[in-house]
């Protein structure tokens, strides 16, 4: 790529402002026409980000003594410390205000181009916190393409139920929010996230850091670390520095670091720590801003996701929300390097990728000095926890892209033979169903196919996550010894369990056939051919009559469906009229036309992708 590193020239007016920052921040106003480096955090009202400003204090305090032009120093511009602003998932999930969640990834992109493109830093380190800043702040440094490493704010530890010792998080907190007990409810809230930290388990957070590790942009040894380890503070950031300044030296940027091999990579170790639905949102939008417009077509397509998740990549973590252990116990145990060294050593990875240590994936792995996998919180290849991957996307007359995507790692029952066959039960929004669940609980009933629609990018706006209504449900199941699924054109927390499928697209409020579905239809989910499927929907006079009943509703509403959500804010309202589908990414693009900063190619390379210990699943695509 052609960026290039913005210099202050010797203008007096321009240098004027220049000279007062380094005299303010206490360095040497005569390196102020040297390339800048600086630190970046994600900051928002959540404890999430409450431990972020130490992380960017104490990195750029690092790199304010190493900046100088003497022997050995780095002869560089530093820049003030800047933050973004987000969200949170946590406290807004079941809300109207859950729609700025996915936006907030959006914001944290412009607001980073912003500085980075303005101030045109030439090394940046970024510290982020949440899930969906840090995809932006990915995003953003892979458009930027300069050199830049970004590190974990750190999970937060589990809670603990002071009665019954159990183990709890924020999903346990939203799981009894059904309760009738206000006292109970309050006790689990109370002891659910003690300290500071972004959600400890597989939630969207940790599988969004174990694919930033993974894909190159972060050590891996820094991502499973609780955000109170005090290496964060008294270790890491002369690391950081030190391998900023390599990448500098070496001119290595983040589009030579993420290249379609090492998001496969990422991407497969997502599947194999059961991780969240999400990444099937952000690793097209990630792969977008590395320089390729279409993941599905560029990097893997649909069809191969299903087969290695199916057949050859299993799930090796015992891990929230699906299993018993969060993210602190796999740092314990040895780390994201250890799920990374297994993958490798069962030929699942290519670990010739290179990293941002300046290593590739597998020396980076061997320096670690990374240990086996223990057994019980991470299990080896050939004796996983779950013999199958823990992500899979599904076609069908419901989902004709391969939109549709199901956490099959959380999936409680309700399949047989792989098939689930279900009756509509049609809301129309989330918080309809919302409503139902508090006042009607009792009308769920044993394969009930829950459809919440008009929550999708274009028709929320937004594509808020699901993780209120999903928990209740998952309650209401386990209670009642029932299954209820749930399928939706928006998308879910990575700490929803159940029967439940998102990113159901073409979405309701483009007129797709999740729109079309009416009570009382039969819904079959079938993992034998990936699809989702209406049955009365296969009539085509019956899909035309419903789909010509729609379009004179949205004429006579000019040109929006009634059920869509009010876009009542500038920023909703950039949603409602520019939001892209899901599978390329769920963002925010001008005419809904996918923008790309110079587009590559996606180059193949020699290495074949195969499971050692299942030689019989191997399969070339």
């Amino acid at each position: 790529m052609t960026t290039r590193p913005v210099l202050i020239d010797r203008h007096p007016g321009r240098s004027s402002q220049t000279i007062g920052v380094a005299r303010a921040l206490g360095t040497d106003p005569d390196l102020i026409h040297e390339p800048s480096v600086g630190v970046v955090g994600t900051k928002g009202d959540s404890q999430c980000y409450l431990g972020v400003m130490a992380k960017v204090e104490a990195i750029h305090a690092e790199l304010k003594g190493r900046v100088g032009a003497g022997q050995g120093q780095l002869k560089l511009r530093l820049v003030q410390p800047e933050y973004t602003i987000a969200t949170s998932d946590g406290i807004r999930n079941g809300t109207r205000e859950m729609r700025y969640s996915l936006i907030g990834r959006e914001v944290t992109n412009d607001a980073l181009c912003e500085h980075l493109s303005a101030t045109g830093l030439a090394g940046t380190i970024a510290v982020v916190a949440c899930d969906k800043p840090p995809v932006g702040t990915l995003s953003a440094l892979l458009e930027h393409n300069l050199p830049s490493i970004i590190m974990s704010d750190g999970p937060i530890h589990p809670g603990k139920d002071p009665n019954t010792g159990e183990a709890l998080d924020i999903v346990s907190a939203y799981q009894v929010a059904g309760n009738p007990d206000a006292a109970f409810r309050q006790h689990i809230a109370c002891h659910a996230c003690p300290g500071i930290g972004s959600c400890g388990g597989m939630f969207t957070y940790n599988t969004m850091q174990t694919f930033i590790g993974v894909v190159g942009m972060q050590p891996l040894h820094m991502v499973a670390p609780p955000s109170d380890d005090p290496r964060r503070v008294r270790d890491f950031p002369k690391e950081l520095v030190d391998l900023l300044a390599n990448l500098i030296a070496k001119d290595l940027r983040p589009r030579d670091i993420v290249v379609r091999d090492s998001l496969r990579n990422a991407v497969i170790v997502a599947m194999a720590i059961g991780g969240s639905t999400n990444v099937t949102l952000h690793a097209p939008e990630i792969a977008r801003a590395a320089g390729y417009g279409d993941f599905w077509k560029d990097v893997m397509t649909p069809e191969e996701f299903n087969y290695l998740s199916q057949h050859v990549v299993p799930v090796l973590t015992d891990a929230r929300p699906y299993g018993k252990y969060s993210m602190v116990d796999i740092d314990e145990v040895g780390g994201v390097q250890a799920i990374v060294r297994e993958l490798l050593d069962a030929g699942l990875l290519n670990g010739e990728v290179l990293t941002c240590t300046g290593e590739t994936l597998a020396a980076q792995v061997k320096r670690l000095k990374t240990r086996a996998v223990d057994g019980t919180v991470i299990h080896p290849v050939d004796k996983p926890y779950k013999p199958t991957g823990g992500l899979r996307v599904l076609g069908g007359n419901l989902s004709p892209d391969f939109s549709a995507i199901l956490k099959l790692a959380g999936v409680e029952g309700g399949l047989e033979n792989n098939v689930f066959r279900g009756r509509a039960r049609v809301f129309e929004g989330e918080q309809a169903l919302l409503d139902a669940l508090d006042r009607t609980p009792d009308t769920f009933q044993n394969h009930d196919m829950v459809i919440v629609r008009y929550e999708g990018p274009t028709g929320a706006p937004g594509m808020p996550e699901m993780l209120d209504p999903t928990s209740r449900i998952t309650t209401l199941c386990r209670e009642r010894n029932i299954v209820v699924a749930l399928m939706t054109d928006a998308r879910f927390s990575g700490g929803s369990v159940g029967l439940v499928i998102g990113h159901v697209g073409p979405e309701a409020a483009v007129g797709g056939p999740i729109a079309l579905i009416e009570e009382g239809d039969e819904i079959v989910v079938d993992l034998n051919t990936n699809e989702l499927t209406c049955t009365a929907l296969t009539d085509k006079a019956t899909a035309a009559k419903r789909k010509a009943a729609w379009d004179k509703v949205v004429a006579g509403n000019g040109g929006i469906h009634p059920n869509c959500g009010a876009a009542d804010t500038r920023l909703l309202h950039r949603a409602r009229t520019s939001a892209v589908p899901a599978t390329r990414g769920g963002g925010l693009h001008p005419n809904r036309e996918v923008w790309v900063r110079e587009p590559r190619q996606a180059e193949r390379s020699a290495f074949v992708l195969r499971n050692r210990h299942r030689p019989q699943a191997n399969k070339t695509f």
